[in-house]
Protein backbone atom coordinates (compact mmCIF):
# COMPACT_ATOMS: atom_id res chain seq x y z
CA UNK A 1 0.00 0.00 0.00
CA UNK A 2 1.31 3.70 -1.04
CA UNK A 3 0.83 5.83 1.50
CA UNK A 4 2.56 9.36 1.69
CA UNK A 5 4.94 9.62 4.55
CA UNK A 6 4.63 13.27 5.01
CA UNK A 7 0.54 13.22 5.28
CA UNK A 8 0.34 9.96 7.14
CA UNK A 9 -0.62 9.93 10.84
CA UNK A 10 -1.13 7.03 13.05
CA UNK A 11 -4.65 6.56 15.34
CA UNK A 12 -4.10 6.96 18.93
CA UNK A 13 -5.14 4.87 22.23
CA UNK A 14 -6.81 7.14 25.15
CA UNK A 15 -7.93 5.38 28.37
CA UNK A 16 -10.13 7.49 30.91
CA UNK A 17 -8.20 7.20 33.61
CA UNK A 18 -10.11 8.47 36.73
CA UNK A 19 -9.18 12.09 37.60
CA UNK A 20 -7.65 12.87 34.68
CA UNK A 21 -10.91 12.33 31.83
CA UNK A 22 -11.36 15.65 31.53
CA UNK A 23 -7.32 16.01 30.19
CA UNK A 24 -7.66 12.87 28.51
CA UNK A 25 -11.00 14.80 26.08
CA UNK A 26 -8.99 17.81 25.47
CA UNK A 27 -6.23 15.57 24.18
CA UNK A 28 -8.95 13.89 22.10
CA UNK A 29 -9.72 17.08 20.58
CA UNK A 30 -5.48 17.85 20.02
CA UNK A 31 -5.26 14.49 18.15
CA UNK A 32 -8.45 15.54 15.61
CA UNK A 33 -6.98 19.27 15.37
CA UNK A 34 -3.51 17.62 14.61
CA UNK A 35 -5.30 15.14 11.63
CA UNK A 36 -4.64 11.47 13.49
CA UNK A 37 -6.44 9.01 11.58
CA UNK A 38 -8.50 7.70 14.63
CA UNK A 39 -8.89 7.47 18.35
CA UNK A 40 -9.31 4.34 19.91
CA UNK A 41 -10.49 3.48 23.69
CA UNK A 42 -9.73 0.51 25.54
CA UNK A 43 -12.04 -1.04 28.26
CA UNK A 44 -10.00 0.65 30.99
CA UNK A 45 -12.21 3.32 32.74
CA UNK A 46 -15.12 2.28 30.93
CA UNK A 47 -15.01 2.64 27.28
CA UNK A 48 -18.84 3.19 26.24
CA UNK A 49 -18.52 6.32 28.79
CA UNK A 50 -15.71 7.98 26.92
CA UNK A 51 -17.05 7.33 23.46
CA UNK A 52 -20.14 8.76 24.23
CA UNK A 53 -18.52 12.03 25.29
CA UNK A 54 -16.24 11.91 22.06
CA UNK A 55 -19.55 12.43 20.45
CA UNK A 56 -19.77 15.65 21.64
CA UNK A 57 -16.32 16.54 22.20
CA UNK A 58 -15.09 16.10 19.09
CA UNK A 59 -16.71 16.75 15.73
CA UNK A 60 -14.56 14.59 12.69
CA UNK A 61 -12.79 12.29 14.13
CA UNK A 62 -13.20 9.02 14.36
CA UNK A 63 -12.89 6.54 17.32
CA UNK A 64 -13.84 2.68 18.46
CA UNK A 65 -13.74 0.86 21.19
CA UNK A 66 -10.77 -1.28 21.91
CA UNK A 67 -12.31 -3.06 22.62
CA UNK A 68 -15.81 -3.47 24.67
CA UNK A 69 -15.33 -6.71 26.66
CA UNK A 70 -19.30 -8.63 25.44
CA UNK A 71 -19.12 -10.27 29.35
CA UNK A 72 -19.40 -7.15 30.53
CA UNK A 73 -22.99 -6.51 29.55
CA UNK A 74 -26.16 -7.89 27.91
CA UNK A 75 -25.87 -7.74 23.96
CA UNK A 76 -29.13 -5.57 24.26
CA UNK A 77 -28.16 -3.12 26.70
CA UNK A 78 -24.84 -2.99 24.70
CA UNK A 79 -26.67 -2.28 21.48
CA UNK A 80 -28.74 0.37 22.96
CA UNK A 81 -25.73 2.01 24.02
CA UNK A 82 -23.90 1.83 21.10
CA UNK A 83 -26.94 2.95 18.63
CA UNK A 84 -26.80 6.11 20.83
CA UNK A 85 -23.62 7.09 19.95
CA UNK A 86 -23.99 6.22 16.56
CA UNK A 87 -26.31 8.30 15.76
CA UNK A 88 -25.30 11.20 18.15
CA UNK A 89 -21.78 11.17 16.75
CA UNK A 90 -22.67 11.56 12.94
CA UNK A 91 -21.58 7.97 12.19
CA UNK A 92 -18.19 8.37 13.66
CA UNK A 93 -18.70 5.72 16.15
CA UNK A 94 -17.78 2.58 15.63
CA UNK A 95 -18.23 -0.84 18.05
CA UNK A 96 -14.90 -3.09 18.89
CA UNK A 97 -16.07 -6.11 20.57
CA UNK A 98 -13.93 -9.01 21.97
CA UNK A 99 -14.25 -11.93 24.75
CA UNK A 100 -11.38 -10.03 26.44
CA UNK A 101 -9.28 -12.67 28.17
CA UNK A 102 -9.93 -15.68 30.45
CA UNK A 103 -8.45 -14.66 34.33
CA UNK A 104 -10.73 -11.16 33.57
CA UNK A 105 -13.87 -12.90 32.97
CA UNK A 106 -13.55 -15.57 35.83
CA UNK A 107 -12.86 -12.51 38.05
CA UNK A 108 -16.93 -11.39 36.94
CA UNK A 109 -18.10 -14.81 37.72
CA UNK A 110 -19.71 -15.44 34.23
CA UNK A 111 -20.32 -18.37 32.81
CA UNK A 112 -18.46 -18.72 29.18
CA UNK A 113 -18.90 -21.03 26.11
CA UNK A 114 -16.12 -21.02 23.48
CA UNK A 115 -15.01 -17.87 22.16
CA UNK A 116 -16.29 -18.13 18.21
CA UNK A 117 -19.63 -19.09 18.78
CA UNK A 118 -20.07 -16.54 22.09
CA UNK A 119 -19.05 -13.51 20.24
CA UNK A 120 -21.14 -14.63 17.31
CA UNK A 121 -24.40 -14.88 19.28
CA UNK A 122 -23.53 -11.70 20.52
CA UNK A 123 -23.35 -9.90 17.51
CA UNK A 124 -26.72 -11.71 16.57
CA UNK A 125 -28.37 -10.73 19.52
CA UNK A 126 -27.67 -6.76 18.63
CA UNK A 127 -28.59 -6.91 15.44
CA UNK A 128 -31.53 -8.17 16.17
CA UNK A 129 -32.52 -5.56 19.02
CA UNK A 130 -31.73 -2.27 15.99
CA UNK A 131 -35.68 -2.26 15.25
CA UNK A 132 -36.31 -1.14 18.76
CA UNK A 133 -32.44 0.42 19.79
CA UNK A 134 -32.05 2.14 16.43
CA UNK A 135 -29.29 1.27 13.59
CA UNK A 136 -25.87 -0.15 14.91
CA UNK A 137 -22.39 1.28 13.99
CA UNK A 138 -19.87 -0.66 12.34
CA UNK A 139 -18.65 -3.84 14.34
CA UNK A 140 -14.97 -4.90 14.43
CA UNK A 141 -13.76 -7.91 16.42
CA UNK A 142 -10.88 -8.27 18.72
CA UNK A 143 -8.84 -10.66 16.67
CA UNK A 144 -5.55 -12.56 17.27
CA UNK A 145 -5.48 -15.83 15.18
CA UNK A 146 -7.15 -17.14 11.98
CA UNK A 147 -10.17 -18.42 13.29
CA UNK A 148 -11.19 -15.21 15.09
CA UNK A 149 -9.99 -13.03 11.94
CA UNK A 150 -12.15 -15.27 9.60
CA UNK A 151 -15.47 -15.06 11.99
CA UNK A 152 -14.97 -10.82 11.92
CA UNK A 153 -14.79 -11.31 7.50
CA UNK A 154 -18.05 -13.48 7.83
CA UNK A 155 -20.06 -11.19 10.64
CA UNK A 156 -18.37 -8.05 11.09
CA UNK A 157 -16.65 -4.74 9.54
CA UNK A 158 -13.61 -5.12 10.42
CA UNK A 159 -10.71 -6.96 12.92
CA UNK A 160 -8.44 -5.33 15.41
CA UNK A 161 -5.46 -6.95 16.95
CA UNK A 162 -3.64 -5.87 20.01
CA UNK A 163 0.41 -6.60 20.21
CA UNK A 164 0.21 -8.31 17.42
CA UNK A 165 3.57 -9.17 15.05
CA UNK A 166 5.04 -7.37 11.88
CA UNK A 167 6.37 -10.34 10.45
CA UNK A 168 3.18 -12.06 10.65
CA UNK A 169 0.72 -10.16 9.30
CA UNK A 170 0.28 -10.62 6.04
CA UNK A 171 0.28 -13.96 5.98
CA UNK A 172 -2.70 -13.69 8.45
CA UNK A 173 -4.48 -11.12 5.94
CA UNK A 174 -3.48 -13.74 2.83
CA UNK A 175 -5.80 -15.95 4.46
CA UNK A 176 -9.00 -13.51 2.97
CA UNK A 177 -10.08 -13.18 0.06
CA UNK A 178 -8.98 -9.94 -1.95
CA UNK A 179 -12.42 -8.50 -1.47
CA UNK A 180 -12.16 -8.90 2.22
CA UNK A 181 -9.01 -7.35 2.94
CA UNK A 182 -10.23 -4.23 0.70
CA UNK A 183 -13.32 -3.88 2.23
CA UNK A 184 -12.72 -4.37 5.94
CA UNK A 185 -11.18 -2.19 8.73
CA UNK A 186 -8.11 -3.54 10.42
CA UNK A 187 -6.21 -1.90 13.62
CA UNK A 188 -3.43 -3.07 15.63
CA UNK A 189 -2.78 -1.76 19.04
CA UNK A 190 1.26 -1.24 19.38
CA UNK A 191 2.65 -0.98 22.36
CA UNK A 192 4.98 2.50 21.72
CA UNK A 193 7.77 4.55 23.84
CA UNK A 194 9.69 7.12 22.33
CA UNK A 195 13.06 7.48 23.65
CA UNK A 196 16.42 7.87 22.33
CA UNK A 197 17.69 5.17 25.05
CA UNK A 198 16.06 2.38 23.17
CA UNK A 199 17.22 0.13 26.29
CA UNK A 200 15.29 1.67 28.86
CA UNK A 201 11.94 2.19 26.07
CA UNK A 202 12.26 -1.49 25.35
CA UNK A 203 12.46 -2.31 29.27
CA UNK A 204 8.77 -0.65 29.49
CA UNK A 205 7.72 -3.05 27.03
CA UNK A 206 8.95 -6.03 28.62
CA UNK A 207 6.82 -4.99 31.69
CA UNK A 208 3.83 -4.15 29.31
CA UNK A 209 4.21 -7.36 27.77
CA UNK A 210 4.33 -9.56 30.79
CA UNK A 211 1.21 -10.32 31.89
CA UNK A 212 0.26 -10.85 27.91
CA UNK A 213 2.91 -13.78 27.34
CA UNK A 214 1.50 -15.01 31.19
CA UNK A 215 -2.09 -15.54 28.64
CA UNK A 216 -2.35 -19.04 26.36
CA UNK A 217 -4.09 -17.35 23.95
CA UNK A 218 -1.04 -14.82 23.30
CA UNK A 219 1.26 -17.67 23.70
CA UNK A 220 -0.35 -19.60 21.32
CA UNK A 221 -0.64 -16.65 18.38
CA UNK A 222 3.55 -16.15 18.84
CA UNK A 223 4.00 -18.94 18.59
CA UNK A 224 1.82 -19.24 14.90
CA UNK A 225 3.89 -16.30 14.34
CA UNK A 226 6.88 -17.88 14.73
CA UNK A 227 8.13 -17.33 18.05
CA UNK A 228 8.21 -20.88 19.07
CA UNK A 229 11.63 -21.16 21.11
CA UNK A 230 10.80 -17.76 23.30
CA UNK A 231 7.27 -19.00 23.82
CA UNK A 232 8.49 -22.30 25.03
CA UNK A 233 10.91 -20.65 27.52
CA UNK A 234 8.59 -18.46 29.07
CA UNK A 235 5.84 -21.19 29.80
CA UNK A 236 8.21 -23.20 31.60
CA UNK A 237 9.70 -20.37 33.60
CA UNK A 238 5.63 -19.90 34.07
CA UNK A 239 4.66 -23.38 35.31
CA UNK A 240 8.01 -23.37 37.41
CA UNK A 241 6.66 -20.01 39.51
CA UNK A 242 9.04 -17.76 37.94
CA UNK A 243 7.19 -14.75 36.36
CA UNK A 244 10.48 -12.57 37.68
CA UNK A 245 12.16 -15.00 34.82
CA UNK A 246 10.08 -13.50 31.98
CA UNK A 247 11.59 -10.15 30.59
CA UNK A 248 14.82 -11.55 30.41
CA UNK A 249 12.86 -14.78 28.17
CA UNK A 250 11.83 -12.28 25.65
CA UNK A 251 14.28 -11.74 22.91
CA UNK A 252 14.90 -8.27 21.12
CA UNK A 253 13.27 -9.84 17.56
CA UNK A 254 10.32 -10.84 19.36
CA UNK A 255 9.50 -7.63 21.15
CA UNK A 256 10.82 -5.18 18.45
CA UNK A 257 8.26 -7.16 16.14
CA UNK A 258 5.36 -6.59 18.68
CA UNK A 259 6.56 -3.38 20.10
CA UNK A 260 7.65 0.50 18.90
CA UNK A 261 10.46 1.78 20.66
CA UNK A 262 13.82 3.56 20.63
CA UNK A 263 14.05 7.64 18.00
CA UNK A 264 11.48 9.65 16.88
CA UNK A 265 12.98 8.37 13.37
CA UNK A 266 12.37 4.70 14.58
CA UNK A 267 9.06 5.13 16.02
CA UNK A 268 7.40 6.83 12.72
CA UNK A 269 9.07 4.36 10.46
CA UNK A 270 7.28 1.44 12.78
CA UNK A 271 4.19 3.13 12.46
CA UNK A 272 4.57 3.92 8.86
CA UNK A 273 5.42 0.16 7.92
CA UNK A 274 2.55 -1.18 9.92
CA UNK A 275 0.43 1.03 7.84
CA UNK A 276 1.63 -0.11 4.50
CA UNK A 277 0.34 -3.69 5.29
CA UNK A 278 -2.89 -2.38 5.38
CA UNK A 279 -3.13 -2.52 9.17
CA UNK A 280 -4.45 1.36 10.75
CA UNK A 281 -1.38 1.46 13.62
CA UNK A 282 -2.99 2.61 17.00
CA UNK A 283 0.05 3.88 19.22
CA UNK A 284 -0.68 2.51 22.71
CA UNK A 285 1.53 5.60 24.51
CA UNK A 286 3.87 5.00 27.28
CA UNK A 287 6.73 7.06 28.30
CA UNK A 288 10.23 6.30 30.29
CA UNK A 289 9.59 9.91 32.17
CA UNK A 290 6.15 10.46 32.86
CA UNK A 291 2.74 9.07 32.09
CA UNK A 292 -0.30 9.11 29.87
CA UNK A 293 -0.52 12.59 29.02
CA UNK A 294 2.99 13.06 28.59
CA UNK A 295 3.50 10.18 26.55
CA UNK A 296 0.47 11.08 24.57
CA UNK A 297 2.59 14.81 23.55
CA UNK A 298 5.77 13.17 22.96
CA UNK A 299 4.03 11.56 20.15
CA UNK A 300 2.25 14.62 18.87
CA UNK A 301 5.43 15.74 18.87
CA UNK A 302 6.53 13.22 15.99
CA UNK A 303 4.53 14.90 13.70
CA UNK A 304 5.34 19.06 13.43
Amino acid sequence: MNIDPTSFRPALSIVASPKKRAAILELASEAQRRGFSGLACPSLGGTLGLCASLAHTTQTIAYWTSIQPIYYSHPVETANVAAHIHEISDGRFRLGLGVSHGPVVQRLGVTTGKPLADISSYVTAMRENERFGGALPPIYLATLRDKMLKLAADISDGAIWANASLSHMNTQLATLSSDKRDSLFFANMIPTVIDEDRKAADAIHRRTLTGYVSLPNYRNYWRAAGYVEEMDAIETALDAGDRDALPQLMSDDWLHDCTLSGSAHQVRDGLLAWAQTGVTPIAVMSSTTGGQVKAINELFSLYE
